[in-house]
């Protein structure tokens, strides 16, 4: 028996909002310690990564670990029926074929209860390895939305460069050119915080704006977020939630100069790198 009760059920349908434009479908794995997901776009351009500890919920069971398999649309139009301060209990039997979602209103004088058909779903689990990056940054995750969406109105890739200078976002296209320069300590926001910069080495990533967008569907998780570099290993976008879990982005470097090179299986070898983590 598996049950999961969220009383914060708004935070389900922002994580899901996050990771809609990402992957079609993905398997839901439940253990004694939590939810996690594991999931790769259809060019394995970029992956995404979710915990949800335990202690996220109120109250939590698993017997035995759980895989449920789900249409990540079919999900969220189900969450859709839930109001935002409602909250959400999720249920399934062991071998069983459907997992049940039930929408309690905060004074009891609603429930909804509905059910989804699962899925079988064929996803290798991939092992992501520890890296010691060149560049840790953290910024309010509003600024670092406000940056991707601006700079995608010029050009379809961004150049991300961290020096002892700061951060610095550049990007060239058919209309022209522009960037943004983020500086040590620099106070965006008084309610978001600071920009802080941890660096071993200046490092330098090219990556498609489009995905960088996908990801800041996140913020409303998170009042920060934490973007972390290496020369030549996949660009990692990390958003808390809370204090029981995160969601991560991992996103290959594009190589050359079409941005069609970003769009291919393990660009730069960066998604290829974790994959063949896996096989060790």
């Amino acid at each position: 028996m598996f049950e999961a009760r969220l009383v914060q059920g708004s935070l389900l349908k922002k994580i899901l909002e996050a990771i809609g434009n990402i992957s079609t479908e993905a398997n839901f794995d439940c253990s004694s310690s939590g939810i996690s997901l594991q999931t790769m776009d259809s060019s394995h351009v970029c992956l995404v990564s979710l915990l949800l500890r335990s202690e996220t919920f109120d109250p939590f069971r698993c017997d035995r670990n759980l895989t449920l398999g789900m249409k990540i649309s079919s999900v969220s139009k189900i969450l859709r029926c839930a109001g935002n301060d409602d909250t959400i209990t999720i249920r399934a039997e062991e071998g069983g074929d459907v997992v049940g979602f039930l929408f309690e209103s905060q004074n009891q004088d609603k429930v909804s209860d509905y059910e989804l058909k699962l899925m079988n779903i064929d996803q290798d689990h991939l092992g992501i390895p520890d890296t010691d990056y060149d560049c840790v940054i953290q910024l309010p995750s509003s600024e670092f939305q406000r940056i991707c969406r601006d700079l995608s109105s010029i050009g379809e890739s961004v150049e991300i460069s961290c020096s002892k200078e700061g951060i610095r976002f550049s990007v060239a296209g058919d209309v022209g050119s522009g960037s943004v320069t983020l500086r040590q300590n620099a106070t965006i926001d008084k309610e978001d915080g600071s920009v802080n910069i941890t660096m071993n080495e200046p490092c330098t990533l090219s990556v498609a704006l489009k995905y960088l967008n996908f990801f800041t569907k996140a913020s409303s998780l998170s009042n920060t977020v934490t973007i972390s570099m290496h020369k030549d290993v996949p660009l990692a976008v990390e958003y808390l939630i809370g204090d029981t879990g995160h969601i991560r982005f991992y996103l290959a470097p594009k190589i050359g100069d079409d941005d069609e090179d970003q769009t291919q299986p393990g660009a730069g070898g960066g998604i290829a790198k974790i994959e063949e983590e896996d096989d060790d």
